[in-house]
């Protein structure tokens, strides 16, 4: 995971090991906006795309992704 954190931090995120339950990673971002979050996928380079499919390969299932957004974000 070392490599792949690199990858992440680069691109704003990170990498934590859950303590209640070894073999499980959470790969976290914190944008801005909606927009920010497309331009992460866009600064994606292939070798980062490889690295992310040899990790996904060893994986026992899909990875699951969520969206979250600030509960307390003011309405236009």
């Amino acid at each position: 995971m070392g490599g792949y954190g690199v990858v992440t931090a680069r691109i704003g995120g990170g990498i934590f090991r859950d303590t209640e339950v070894a073999d499980r990673y959470l790969e976290i971002f914190l944008v801005n906006s909606w927009a920010e979050h497309l331009r992460q996928h866009e600064r994606q380079t292939q070798a980062d795309r490889e690295l992310e499919q040899r990790i996904n390969s060893c994986l026992s299932g899909e990875p699951m992704v969520r969206h979250l957004i600030d509960a307390y974000v003011a309405e236009t």
